[in-house]
């Protein structure tokens, strides 16, 4: 009788996730700019494997509000189960939806509405202030 239960409990929680449960992946990321290199960890949401759909791919970064570095990828990404909006903070990696942009923060910035967060620099976020023109995004291996 306990092994029925046991069999009965893992067909009732185990097989349904194995069914319907994604795999969650990390995805490496490096932008480069000359000599400066940051590497970056992007969330697995549809927004972020749709950016990696691009890559490699070289965008020109611009400074915008003296907060963040934006640009435009060269079709709309996926907005797929997005928030409606989120908070960003220095380091964050977000596409703007309202406008189509990519934004990556180098300062803290708040909530705003259409903010849907990619992924995260890992190191070197102090660096983000000073890149400018052209970055290469290329996914690196675990």
């Amino acid at each position: 009788m306990p092994m029925q239960i046991l069999t009965f409990l893992f067909l009732l929680i185990v097989l349904p996730c194995l069914a319907f449960c994604e795999e969650k992946r990390t995805m490496k990321i490096q932008l480069s700019a000359g000599q400066t290199v940051l590497t970056a960890t992007l969330l697995d949401n549809p927004t972020s494997r749709d950016f990696m759909a691009l890559l490699p791919l070289t965008l020109t970064l611009k400074d915008y509000a003296r907060t963040e570095k934006i640009s435009d990828p060269p079709r709309k990404l996926s907005t797929e189960g997005a928030p409606p909006g989120s908070n960003a903070s220095a380091g964050d990696i977000t596409l703007y939806a309202p406008w189509g942009n990519l934004a990556i923060f180098y300062k803290d910035f708040g909530y705003a509405s259409g903010l849907i967060p990619l992924g995260r620099i890992d190191s070197g976020v102090d660096m983000l202030a000073h890149l400018e023109g052209d970055v290469t995004f290329e996914r690196i291996e675990d």
